[in-house]
């Protein structure tokens, strides 16, 4: 049984549920029936096993009992990473302005190794500068205090550390290129929104391609999403679809396999990063 891992708790609590549910299926018990030793449905050991929901340690060592696991260092290693899992991330410092459903992106795209996304509408979150975000907030949520919009401007300029720390994760966006004609915050804003893409392509973990106009349709005309990947084993690439109000979390190897050979698509039909540069800079000329 694997239990090491240097992830946040986002990834811990997912890696606590496979081993559970690998348990469970070795030993032939069904969700209802390990269920019922916790005193709950199989539908709550179904949100265990997703790692969707925080673990009480008595179910944990129940469960364990349950699925015959005897050994106390096999025991005490997978009961740790579930505390561990519990510890909240640094993320919920901003709980007022974090939507429950985009938690658990945060915490994922902190453990990540390899980050791909396209987007459509807007340049990445992780490559926005404050001016940038700032007016894509104000814009998507007119009815925003100040106060709010400056939080979520703070979360996602907190999020960006990972892009700097040691041992960052690879970034590679491709951004359609009505995203970077688009003058969100208006003409001096975008400018210094491109110039910053420029910067951060000199970064040996970021690679920024653009899908231009002439291209005409792509494999992506479904809309942005993000496919995260982890350096646990255990853990499977993770495919991230947001909604207006909610969003989706795709795992299951025939939707994940779709969305990759959709990027990889992508890859090939935008710009290569030399040419991207050339293009982002054409761009600052004609602004």
């Amino acid at each position: 049984m694997t239990t090491s891992t240097s992830g946040g708790p986002t990834v811990r609590r997912i890696l606590v549920g496979v081993q559970l549910r690998r348990l469970r299926e070795e030993r032939g018990i069904t969700r209802e029936d390990a269920g019922y030793v916790i005193r709950a449905s199989g539908s709550k050991i179904s949100r265990l096993e997703l790692g969707r929901v925080s673990f009480k340690e008595r179910d944990i060592a129940d469960l364990l009992s349950y699925y015959g696991v005897e050994d106390l260092r096999q025991r005490e290693a997978l009961l740790s990473m579930a505390r561990d899992a519990n510890n909240p991330g640094w993320w919920h410092r901003y709980d007022d302005v974090l939507p429950s459903w985009f938690q658990t992106y945060v915490g994922l795209e902190e453990s990540a190794s390899l980050i791909r996304t396209f987007e459509m509408q807007f340049v990445p979150g992780l490559l926005q500068t404050q001016d940038y975000a700032r007016a894509v907030m104000a814009a998507g949520q007119p009815e925003l205090s100040r106060q709010e919009i400056e939080r979520r401007v703070e979360l996602r300029m907190a999020r960006q550390r990972i892009l700097t720390r040691s041992k960052p994760p690879k970034l590679w966006a491709v951004i359609d290129e009505a995203a970077l004609r688009r003058p969100i915050g208006g003409t001096q804003v975008i400018r210094a929104q491109i110039r910053h893409l420029i910067d951060l392509m000199d970064r040996p973990n970021i690679t920024v391609q653009v899908m231009p106009f002439r291209f005409g349709g792509h494999a992506a005309e479904g809309g942005a999403f993000s496919i995260l990947r982890f350096p646990e084993t255990d853990l499977p690439d993770i495919v991230y679809v947001e909604q207006l109000v909610s969003a989706l979390y795709l795992e299951k190897r025939e939707q994940v396999d779709r969305y990759a050979q959709t990027m990889d698509r992508m890859t090939i039909d935008s710009q290569p990063p030399d040419l991207s540069m050339v293009s982002l800079n054409k761009l600052i000329a004609h602004l």
